[in-house]
């Protein structure tokens, strides 16, 4: 049985706001429903304002915020899209609502144990893998969080969960930003590098929103890489020395040969988790063992075969500079670049000049490729401007030579032109097996 701390039984003895419809939105319905409260979903996007699932009940949305909805529910759970500047936010705050975020709100419910993984990239890679290695050193373990199943959800399926079980929680930092109540037993933070500048203020406004996250692990194991160490120094913070890891640069792992865990990035993400794992007390041979049954998700370097003699590679889920970088590092030549999307801030024509070593032609698309564009005449790189995706594998088709290297890594985000990396990943593996009428040969 779910039992809400003092401080919320008052309040959900009212209806309850939810912010945003999407997955989180839906997830904290149930929750909400599962406390014996009235859930109120709100979303401003018309395309989610016909009833929805929720617990079985469907549930519609609504597409304005009033104060009067503020002041008639006094709590407000809200999705991570929605910034803490967010206009509705701001009334219910202003209308003395308590606001939480989702993971914040269902922190509160869980009674297992919660390692919290959050990094710019490889925090997702990082959460599969752990909770496949503790799998299968025989611990009930689930993924959660911004993974796609939000911890609202976990809460109600487990019913709050048990001391033995471990919920491998990923976080970003939409969601730690607005931290109160949050609390882990445990942080690995993989890497940091610039990204989400839409939604931050700088750089070191993005650092601090992460930064709040370790805030939230009093007495309990933080591993941090490489990269963060340097961050945390510049920006003044400190870290105790057993939470550094030395995760870069570091020398090959014959244990780690045949998995994707013998290069760069994914070496890294396996680092972090070894450290965690020392800590843990848990037998290495097991997490060697994990190792070489694992599997990536889909859309993080994924080979498409080789179509019309060029080895063909699916990153979309690179959504930023540092996720690309590392992606091209991963080849001996340079390759040929499917990159833009919708801007995220940052300093595109720095991004080129850093990777134009790396490529021999780039096919620019989204609503950034004129500023792609204008960044490759200055650094002397080759590229070809993109109405689309199609026109960019065309693109890449018509000058790629035997044995070539063909890359869809954007460094942008997708929402420009698809539905969300996934999508973009899913029509360029379509299009790359239409080269050669089907699935590629290896």
């Amino acid at each position: 049985m779910l039992r809400p701390p003092e401080f919320l039984r008052l309040l959900l003895t009212r209806p309850v706001a939810i912010l945003g419809a999407g997955v989180s939105g839906r997830a904290l319905a149930n929750l909400v429903r599962a406390l014996g409260a009235e859930p109120r979903l709100f979303d401003a996007t018309p395309a989610v304002t016909s009833p929805l699932e929720t617990s079985g009940q469907p549930l519609t949305a609504t597409s304005t915020f009033s104060a009067t909805d503020a002041q008639t529910c006094g709590l407000v759970l809200f999705s991570p899209g929605f910034a803490p500047t967010h206009p509705w936010l701001s009334l219910a705050r202003t209308c003395g609502a308590l606001c939480l975020g989702e993971l914040d709100f269902a922190s509160l419910f869980w009674r297992g144990e919660l390692v919290a993984i959050t990094g710019t990239n490889g925090k997702t890679s990082t959460t599969e893998f752990l909770t496949h290695a503790l799998t299968a050193a025989g611990r009930d373990a689930v993924a959660t969080g911004n993974i796609g199943f939000p911890l609202a959800q976990l809460v109600v399926d487990r019913a709050g969960g048990s001391p033995d079980c471990t919920a491998v929680c990923e976080v970003s930092s939409f969601q730690a930003e607005t931290f109160r109540h949050f609390r882990a037993d445990s942080v690995i933070w993989t890497n940091f590098a610039e990204d989400h500048l839409e939604r931050h203020s700088g750089l070191a406004a993005y650092f601090e929103a992460k930064w709040h996250l370790l805030e939230r692990c009093v007495g309990g194991h933080v591993h941090v890489g490489a990269s963060v160490q340097l961050y945390a120094a510049q920006f003044g913070q400190s870290l105790p020395a057993e939470a550094c890891v030395a995760s870069e640069n570091e020398p090959g792992d014959i244990l780690l040969q045949n998995t994707i865990f013998a290069d760069y990035p994914q070496r890294e993400n396996f680092l972090l988790v070894s450290a965690w794992w020392r800590a843990a007390g848990l037998r290495e041979s097991v997490l060697y063992a994990a190792a070489r049954t694992f599997t990536a998700s889909r859309h993080r370097l994924e080979s498409l075969g080789i179509h019309i003699g060029v080895n063909w590679w699916n990153d979309s889920k690179a959504t930023n500079f540092h996720a690309t970088e590392a992606a091209l590092a991963r080849f001996q030549s340079p390759v040929l670049l499917i990159a833009g999307g919708k801007s995220k801030g940052g300093d595109p024509a720095g991004f080129i000049h850093r990777i134009t070593p790396r490529v021999r032609h780039a096919a620019l698309i989204g609503e950034t490729r004129e500023i792609l564009a204008a960044a490759c005449v200055e650094s002397g790189l080759a590229h070809t401007l993109c109405r689309n995706l199609t026109e960019a594998v065309q693109t890449l088709a018509a000058v790629a030579r035997p044995g070539d290297h063909a890359l869809l890594s954007p460094g942008f985000a997708s929402l420009d032109q698809f539905r969300g990396y996934a999508d973009r990943g899913d029509q360029f593996t379509t299009l790359v097996q239409a080269l050669s009428g089907g699935a590629g040969k290896a």
